[in-house]
């Protein structure tokens, strides 16, 4: 993110996180995503960066690039990779060994 953005006079300076596949991201309090969102949208457009905006130390929503594929392709790769004849029986498995999720947007 260019410096001016990140560092503005009273504002708050975005911090660094790491997103769940530890991917490095930037923190942006959603008054700074809302003040210097243009300025956002050209990182991510010409840096590919990501950035989690935070409202009252929560993240809220994730500002990052698009995703290049398309439902074609998606298509094509599971028409070329098809599950083997257990895979049903191991997904089954899976599901029964893990407990209950937790949803960490309403904690």
């Amino acid at each position: 993110m260019p410096s001016h953005v990140s560092h503005h006079s009273g504002t708050h300076q975005a911090g660094s996180a790491y997103s769940d596949n530890l991917i490095s991201v930037k923190q942006l309090s959603a008054t700074d995503a809302a003040r210097r969102f243009s300025d956002v949208l050209d990182s991510v457009e010409s840096e590919r960066e990501t950035f989690v905006v935070v409202r009252h130390g929560r993240a809220v929503a994730t500002i990052g690039p698009a995703l290049a594929g398309t439902g074609r392709a998606l298509k094509d790769a599971l028409r070329e990779n098809r599950p083997d004849a257990s895979w049903a029986a191991e997904l089954r498995e899976l599901r029964d060994g893990v407990g209950p999720g937790t949803d960490p947007w309403h904690d």
